[in-house]
């Protein structure tokens, strides 16, 4: 019968582009349809009459009852959600004759969908199964918790979301799709930890121990329904029965920050944690093994870990938010022990993310330049025998145009963390965020250098090489006095290893050296072109037949004002103009005598046309 989808799909196609009153006129209109087709509608101008109820036989004889009792539902719950959604600006809250009637529109559609499920119940005359009674058992609880979260009976509101999580949860093991994982992290999760908050329930407790905790087990014929589809569902003490997810002995108790140690309260944000701590084991493990080669395929490998570290700043970020709401004031110790977990969670999400961007800037965080990079795994396994290949040079300053790009998101994220509280106030983690920055600034200005000697800007790129230089310097006293704790197996973050920084340092003295050795070229080369004298110097036109291998002088392309020279030419120019030099001794030819042909009578000329004169 696919009750959820059907009330799912519903909701989310109205009020993907409308409200709950776009919805609600939906509803009206699929309902007067959904009475037509079963021969149940009032007549214009007739006198209403009250149709019988639907039974189980009419049920089994026609599915459309079926639909019937869920838009009636549905609309009550539309109708009494549009009422909520029009006076949720009011200053002094919904109350009154209008609370009153939100909570008869919610009772109205639970009393409804609870008759539905009594139709269903009887499955030996309806013809439902185990799947469809649940299903209609999990809505009816869903529209009855709306109702008593109205009337703020936190008790049995608790209760009702609890029934429907858990039935919801084990569904989701035997069927497919996030119709369910949607319902359950939209609107039945926050209902369960508002009321849970109401009923005093401690915030250590997770959302998946408080339901089970609040589900009705005296209700057997729910109980074996449930064991039948997940029998583990409601035997787990402290963990989520979630696929994915953490339990809680699992979870850890404490987190420590710069040797502050802050006990963890919020249940979210110990599983958060706890996922973020298998996640960082298995990237060790990928980075490890020989799979993972590629640059591209290393930075993959870190998606996990940023993942659930986000998930753990936002769990942080919520519950210093629900405390705000709540008028909890900062000097709380409550207030005080999140603000530090906030500030250690965000700073292992943003150490992660400069990890990545390490991994793909290449082998020692880019330094080194390499000519031909592997993209591929057939590349990269025939690296070793063939010969390797020349880049142009637009190839190149593109890749380091790139590695720019990753150097300044890891300066943005180092810039970042130092505005998380607390930060601006601890001198030692100062210090280490500005070498660490410094680092990075002279991997950049190396880059940009080797951008400018590729376009043969010498001099720009030895200022740039001596800036990257005096960076490293700074970054690697600071790093020698204190040290790092980063080992050489452990995944790459933003710890900065004795080995990088030295390899940095050793290989910017020697690009400094090789930049002052090319810019003396140059300039020697520049004085020995200037030494030589204007008027000694040959122009361009008089050696077109040799390579300017340095370079051309532009004021010196041919001879202007132009100079009578002896050009040279062949003897075959004077066999050609023999019959036309008069040479010495030579006497001239006679000219030939022109010949004289007889005079023709001149014939009269023709006027008009035809011949006819005027």
């Amino acid at each position: 019968m696919d009750i959820t989808n059907f009330v799912v799909s519903a909701r989310n196609q109205a009020l993907l582009y409308g409200d709950y009153n776009t919805y609600h006129k939906q509803l009206t209109k699929k309902l007067h349809n959904c009475r037509k087709r079963l021969h149940i509608v009032t007549r214009n101008r007739s006198k209403f009459s009250k149709k019988d109820p639907v039974t189980a036989e009419k049920l089994s004889e026609n599915h459309e009852f079926l639909h019937l009792q869920l838009l009636t539902a549905e609309r009550a719950w539309a109708h009494a959600m549009r009422f909520k959604a029009v006076h949720s600006t009011d200053t002094k809250g919904i109350t009154g004759r209008t609370r009153s009637h939100i909570i008869s529109r919610f009772d109205k559609g639970a009393r409804t969908a609870e008759h539905l499920v009594t139709i269903l119940s009887d499955s030996a005359t309806s013809g439902a199964s185990d799947t469809d009674i649940l299903e209609a058992r999990a809505y009816a609880s869903m529209v009855r918790g709306a109702t008593q979260f109205e009337k703020q009976s936190w008790e049995p509101c608790l209760r009702s979301y609890a029934t429907a999580r858990i039935i919801y949860t084990a569904l989701a093991t035997s069927m497919k799709g996030d119709i369910f994982k949607d319902l359950l992290s939209e609107t039945i999760d926050p209902s369960i930890r508002y009321a849970a908050y109401q009923s005093k329930v401690p915030r250590t407790l997770a959302i998946p121990t408080i339901a089970r905790k609040a589900f009705p087990s005296s209700d057997s014929s729910l109980v074996d329904q449930i064991n039948k589809l997940a029998p583990d569902l409601l035997k787990k003490s402290d963990s989520d029965a979630q696929k994915g997810q953490v339990g809680a002995p699992n979870a850890p108790q404490t987190i420590t920050w710069r040797s502050r140690e802050v006990k963890i309260e919020d249940a979210a944000i110990a599983l958060a944690l706890a996922s973020t701590d298998i996640a960082t084991a298995r990237l060790a493990e990928k980075l490890a093994s020989s799979d993972v080669i590629l640059p591209k395929e290393m930075a993959a490998a870190y998606d996990e870990v940023l993942i659930a570290s986000q998930d753990a700043a936002d769990a942080t970020k919520h519950a210093i938010d629900e405390l705000k709401e709540e008028g909890v004031s900062q000097n709380d110790s409550r207030i005080q022990s999140l603000q530090i977990t906030r500030t250690a969670v965000n700073y292992q999400m943003i150490s992660w993310r400069i990890g990545r961007n390490r991994v793909l800037s290449g082998e020692h965080d880019g330094a080194l330049l390499d000519s031909a990079p592997t993209t591929t795994r057939k590349s990269k396994k025939d690296a070793t025998s063939q010969r390797p290949r020349i880049e142009p040079p637009g190839r190149k300053i593109s890749r380091l145009k790139d590695k720019v790009v990753l150097y300044d998101s890891t300066l943005q994220s180092i810039d970042s963390i130092k505005e998380l509280p607390g930060v601006a106030a601890d001198e030692g983690l100062l210090e280490q965020l500005n070498a660490t920055a410094r680092y990075f600034h002279a991997l950049k200005s190396l880059s940009i250098a080797r951008s400018h000697s590729l376009t043969n800007k010498s001099l720009n790129a030895l200022v740039l090489t001596k800036h990257a230089f005096d960076e490293c310097e700074q970054s690697a006293a600071f790093f020698s006095k204190n040290g790092t704790s980063s080992s050489e197996s452990s995944p790459r973050n933003i710890e900065i290893r004795q080995s990088d920084i030295q390899f940095l340092h050793q290989l910017l003295k020697g690009e400094l050296q090789r930049c002052r050795a090319i810019v003396e070229i140059d300039n020697l080369q520049k004085r020995s072109t200037n030494t030589t004298p204007p008027s000694a110097r040959i122009p361009l036109v008089a050696r077109l037949f040799e390579y300017p291998a340095e370079g051309v002088d532009l004021e010196n392309l041919v001879v202007y004002p132009p100079k009578v020279e002896p050009i040279p030419v062949k003897p075959l120019f004077f066999d050609v103009a023999w019959n036309y030099i008069n040479y010495p001794g030579k006497a001239p030819a006679a000219a030939p005598e022109p010949e004289q042909t007889p005079a023709q009578q001149a014939q009269p000329q023709k006027r008009g046309w035809f011949g006819f004169g005027r």
